[in-house]
């Protein structure tokens, strides 16, 4: 069985004890707990690919509170104020966040792109702020990460930009730029909390691909065949296609 590592500085040991890496299948939302899915009333809750996006590899939470002010009006200076802080204290800043001071990307560094106008909201010229990561990630040889904001599951208030990364070469700390969601937020102040869940890793090994496109008659496919498909009134996919995934 392959094993993904994380480590952090033993200074941090009880400060992150409540914040460590889960696998993911353990922030299943209360909503989709509640939904029933019968042959009456079909739901989300019944779709096994919705269900693997939800409960694939592990995740991230806030190892601190982070306040954020964006685009908020200020009658004093008669300008629009966007920043952000951590609540934790300097001196532990050093060993827990790998970095003295908070991070940003200038706009300019994703120029044209939709998420530049998606964060910056009332102004153009909006940094890109980015949550600082306690732990270093470890992958065996040939296998790197997925990082995106959790499937099906994401704050609606930000979310980080995806990248893969080597992980298995890579010898520091991943940090996590994000994206405000001015387009639900014109104007946002908010305490995203410790603990709050923001990524989702999914280790994948890296291989080659070549593609391929072709017509065939779907019918020539035992799995493609309709009459297979439908043996069962409910849970045809789970039961005839799906494969169990283990994450620990």
């Amino acid at each position: 069985m392959n094993i993904i590592n994380f480590s952090a500085s033993k200074v941090l040991k009880e400060y992150l004890s409540d914040v460590l890496p889960v696998p993911i299948k353990t922030n299943i939302p209360d909503w989709f707990k509640k939904l029933e899915h019968t042959f009456d009333n079909k739901t989300v809750k019944g779709c096994m690919p919705f269900l693997d996006a939800l409960t694939s590899g592990y995740l991230l939470k806030m190892p601190q509170d982070l306040y954020l002010k964006h685009n908020v009006w200020n009658e004093e200076t008669k300008k629009y104020d966007s920043f952000f802080k951590y609540s934790i204290e300097q001196d532990v800043m050093q060993y827990n966040l790998n970095s003295s001071e908070p991070q940003t990307h200038k706009p300019k560094q994703l120029e044209g792109s939709p998420m530049v106008k998606k964060n910056s909201g009332k102004n153009n010229d909006l940094p890109f702020y980015k949550i600082l990561n306690p732990f270093h990630i470890k992958t065996p040889n040939g296998y790197s990460c997925l990082f995106t904001p959790p499937f099906n599951n994401k704050d609606d208030r930000f979310e980080i930009m995806t990248g893969i990364v080597d992980t298995d070469r890579f010898s520091t700390e991943i940090n996590f730029p994000f994206v405000i969601n001015t387009d639900k937020y014109p104007t946002l102040e908010t305490l995203i909390k410790r603990g709050t869940p923001y990524v989702q890793i999914i280790p994948f090994k890296r291989e080659d691909w070549k593609m391929n496109v072709e017509f065939q008659n779907r019918f020539s496919f035992t799995h493609h065949n309709p009459l297979y498909m439908f043996k069962k009134l409910i849970h045809n996919y789970k039961t005839f296609i799906w494969s169990k995934k283990k994450w620990m």
